[in-house]
């Protein structure tokens, strides 16, 4: 097949009414497929007061706020009659599915009825999400339903090995190809560090800045890096807390670290500096499947700190780039996070290591795996 015959529909939960690190993957691919001469057609809930501007063609999905104080994001029920009618007149050859979700159920069950491949993208750890919320008794539920969803498609898509060990764990026995992440190393690179922007901050020159990059959420691990924190500080180890983002849990997160530096949300240029300013990226989470801050921090040339869990472990080098911690280990992430602390030659090393690790991670080779997969599957049918 040409690649200018396929017609792509492509379901997410999310596509730009807030801004995170799957929607701008996805962004990212349909602006690849475009270039390619690729027809695409993107179908989300939206919002009348988006992130940022999408890329192609957006269909709007009606949708309700998820409950439970997350009503930033948006739920929709199903496939309603309008979006149906405007995805039956496009007539995809195949259908990419980002959220496991009812629209996401909804258009698999469609592409099913019409014969068409289907492809469903992996994003987030939502099997782990219960545990945040008291509610880690439905895990076990929640991996079989997911389970069965990706054994519903004729491909998964995930954004590393781990996240593919993970999931062929569970029983998912679809097919599964590889789909990383780049790095806009334009922007992101060690020369944006600016120290005058560190001390107009207050973080005096040579004391180390621990950072925090991402929404503030408590999926994020904001509980343990609290308490790392904390025992820095009982430790006495020289350092200031860098906090890069904004989010729900902030007034939270802000009466754990008191003494923390909050930036808000940064984006563009500025993100660019505030990530280069950081001395030692600390991710504690264990929600990830690639981690785009980690990539950022790394090309940056940040040594990293971060759970010993998915996406973490595609990327950080033990001891060559940073540490990788069992979670929940406040101890052993104190003490990693000490020796980069102390140690300015350590930090150097492992900065260079890790940005020299992510030249590779280029969007328009990784994108293209995507659309190679398009094709095979086209072809397969």
């Amino acid at each position: 097949m040409d690649p200018g015959e396929l017609r792509v529909a492509l379901f997410s939960g999310n596509y730009n009414y807030v801004r995170d690190g799957a929607n701008q993957a996805l962004n990212k691919l349909v602006r690849h497929l475009l270039d390619q001469g690729i027809n695409v057609r993107v179908y989300s809930p939206t919002t009348d007061t988006p992130a940022f501007v999408p890329e192609g063609d957006l269909v709007s999905v009606p949708a309700l706020p998820v409950p439970g104080g997350r009503g930033e994001y948006k739920v929709a029920l199903g496939l309603p009659k309008a979006p149906r009618a405007d995805l039956e007149a496009f007539a995809p050859n195949l259908v990419h599915v980002s959220a496991p979700e009812f629209l996401g159920h909804a258009a698999v069950a469609w592409a099913g009825r019409q014969g068409i491949p289907t492809l469903a993208s992996l994003h987030t750890r939502f099997e782990t999400y219960p545990r945040y919320y008291g509610l880690q008794f439905i895990e076990p539920w929640l991996i079989r339903r997911l389970t069965r969803f990706y054994n519903k498609v004729d491909r998964v898509m995930v954004p590393g090995q781990s996240v593919a060990d993970l999931i062929a764990s569970w029983g998912v026995t679809t097919p599964i190809g590889i789909w990383s992440r780049g790095v806009d190393h334009a922007r992101f690179n060690p020369a944006r560090r600016d120290d005058a922007w560190r001390r107009n901050l207050g973080i005096p020159d040579g004391v180390p800045a621990i950072g925090f990059l991402g929404r503030l959420v408590l999926e994020k691990g904001l509980d343990i890096f609290a308490e790392v924190a904390r025992e820095l500080a009982r430790r006495n180890v020289p350092h200031r807390i860098l906090v890069i983002g904004e989010g729900p849990a902030r007034d939270w997160f802000a009466g754990q670290v008191p003494d923390a530096i909050f930036t808000g949300f940064q984006a563009g240029e500025d993100l660019a500096r505030a990530v280069a300013g950081m001395d030692v990226f600390f991710n504690p989470s264990v929600t990830e499947t690639f981690g785009n801050v980690t990539s950022e921090a790394m090309a940056s040339a940040v040594p990293v700190v971060a759970a010993r869990a998915t996406g973490a472990i595609d990327l950080v080098q033990e001891g060559v780039t940073g540490f990788l911690v069992p979670p929940r280990e406040i101890t052993a992430y104190a003490d990693a996070i000490e020796r980069l602390a102390r140690d300015p030659v350590m930090r150097a090393s492992f900065g260079a290591a890790g940005h020299a690790s992510m030249q590779a991670h280029v969007w328009p080779r990784i994108n293209q795996a995507v659309l190679e997969a398009y094709l095979e599957l086209v072809r397969e049918r």
